[in-house]
């Protein structure tokens, strides 16, 4: 199980070739109160940078990328009547959708936790 972050401040959690994605601590804290949250079919088939998802907060509405290529496998149906679990539990609970994952290569151009930390470190 490894986990990689996006410059678009989605996460990835991979176990095998299916990734669960989801937006960091850091994304929801600048979202403020997610009010609702839009995800994709099952079924439906992303190219990495694709716009995926959509979450609507209080204060503006932002879209969800893939960070990776691949086939929705299964989404978190559970933010449709509660879209505030993406702020209380942003990397558990409240991730957006599973993605059966096309080209393992391209998690090479994510970053580690480490990684990411240093890119949000240099955006304050």
């Amino acid at each position: 199980m490894s986990v990689y972050y996006s410059e678009d401040h989605e996460w990835i959690n991979v176990e095998g070739n299916v990734g669960t994605v989801g937006i960091t601590d850091y994304a929801q804290n600048a979202l403020g109160d997610i009010v609702f949250v839009e995800v994709p079919e099952v079924g439906d088939e992303f190219a990495k940078g694709d716009e995926v998802a959509v979450v609507e907060s209080v204060k503006a509405a932002s879209e969800i990328y893939s960070p990776v290529s691949g086939e929705i496998s299964a989404v978190n149906e559970e933010l449709e009547d509660n879209a505030a679990l993406v702020n209380t539990s942003p990397d558990g609970d409240g991730w957006f959708f599973k993605i059966k994952i096309s080209d393992e290569s391209e998690l090479e151009e994510l970053m580690d936790a480490a990684g990411y930390k240093a890119f949000i470190a240099g955006l304050e």
